[in-house]
């Protein structure tokens, strides 16, 4: 129970800083993306307005404005990114005829490269976008087509490094921060744990301890009851001094199925169970209910028999204690995937689903009444749920159509 706690702990803890983890990233890089993109757009657009197909002729640096206003922000062409920054441009007629291509040297991108790539994007429908590590912008100059490129090479390859190293740096921290969280979590669970065993271990000592006195009381009120004949006051006593016994001898039960080591056996279960039902069925007669079973033959496990026989007994009387008369209780026992499932059906009212999890505690009623009239102290279940914990099994219960059906799966050998 407590290292399932532990689990869900550390999965919680690591789920959220995971979460937050990739969300930050996933702020930081879109944000990043948006921002370079626009800015990209920015200077492809500066650089268009500032193309003159006669700069040559005209005596003027290549790039540079042939007069007249622009509408690009003031200083960006001054600025030390606009000025770094490496374009290409190919000016085209409005059939896709070569007017001019400037492509500086150095460069990484052929002249017919340039050219098939600006053909291209003139016959498309995209006004920006990207090529590879090229961002464009296709401009209409009126009485021709510019398509500008802008090479990316440098910052996709720092941002993709920046990105690796984000991912391994990120990926150490989630490491180190599961062991932190494994350490928090027994830290956290450790004096829940303490509590709990010395609950168990109370509930075992108060047990052992009040089976004396209960032990004397009967017998003394027995032999009282020798002397005086039938009295009401003693039959009061005798009858509260059963009930103590019963709810004493289930918790040395649960004290037993959840702290001995058990001396497991292998066994025929499909005999235990079989030898199992036979006292029920008079009890079910009585009722007004019929009992019926099915028992696959020659299912074997490896378990402790006097426990395995506990939980067949407390499923059958849970089953018979709330099903409806006239009614139908139906046992039965089957080899699935590798388990022995040992299913009890009863039919009567639903038990809600967030109650469907707690009835396996101590002590929990699915009605509020506790007075124990019936000699049920809402033990059977936690006892049935410990034993079958420690033969490494499940237990489960489902509802439907008003059907309860609680199921019990073993592995089987």
């Amino acid at each position: 129970m407590f290292r399932k706690s532990r689990r869900k702990i550390v999965a919680s803890i690591m789920a959220i800083l995971g979460s937050v983890w990739i969300g930050t990233l996933s702020v930081i890089y879109v944000t990043s993306y948006f921002e370079m993109s626009r800015q990209n757009e920015k200077m492809l657009m500066a650089h268009a307005q500032m193309y003159d197909p006669f700069a040559v002729m005209n005596k003027l640096p290549p790039g540079r404005p042939g007069g007249g206003k622009h509408g690009f922000e003031p200083g960006l062409t001054e600025s030390p990114m606009f000025q770094l920054s490496i374009f290409y441009t190919v000016a085209l007629t409005y059939d896709g005829d070569v007017i001019e291509i400037r492509n500086d040297s150095p460069t990484v991108h052929t002249d017919a490269d340039l050219i098939k790539m600006a053909q291209d994007i003139i016959s498309g429908d995209k006004e920006k976008g990207r090529e590879d590590n090229l961002a464009y912008y296709r401009a209409d100059k009126n009485s021709y087509m510019l398509v500008v490129f802008m090479d990316n090479t440098v910052v996709n390859e720092n941002a993709m490094t920046l990105f690796r190293f984000t991912l391994v740096f990120g990926g150490m921290a989630l490491v180190v921060f599961f062991f932190l969280s494994v350490f928090l979590s027994r830290k956290i669970v450790e004096p829940l744990e303490e509590s709990y065993q010395k609950q168990k271990q109370f509930i075992s000592d108060a047990g052992h301890e009040l089976k004396t006195p209960i032990s004397v009381v009967s017998a003394n009120a027995e032999l009282l009851a020798r002397e005086i004949g039938e009295n009401q006051w003693l039959s009061n006593i005798q009858y509260e001094n059963e009930r103590m016994g019963m709810l004493v001898g289930q918790l040395l039960d649960l004290t037993r199925a959840e702290n001995v080591t058990l001396q497991m056996e292998h066994m025929n279960f499909s005999r235990l169970v079989a030898g199992e039902v036979l006292p029920f069925e008079g009890v079910a007669f009585e009722r007004g209910i019929v009992l019926n079973s099915k028992i696959a033959n020659d299912i074997s496990v490896e378990g402790n028999r006097s426990q395995l026989k506990q939980i067949v007994s407390i499923l059958l009387d849970n089953a018979l204690k709330h099903s409806i008369t006239p009614g139908e209780v139906s046992l039965a026992l089957i080899k699935e995937h590798g388990y022995a499932v040992l299913s009890v059906i009863n039919q009567g009212d639903e038990i809600p689903k967030e109650q469907r999890e707690k009835i396996f505690e101590r002590f929990y009623r699915i009605d509020d009444v506790r007075n124990s009239e019936d000699k049920h102290y809402g033990l059977g279940l936690a006892i049935a749920k410990a034993i079958v914990s420690a033969h490494k099994g499940q237990i489960k219960v489902q509802c439907s159509n008003g059907r309860i059906e609680f199921q019990v799966k073993i592995p089987a050998l």
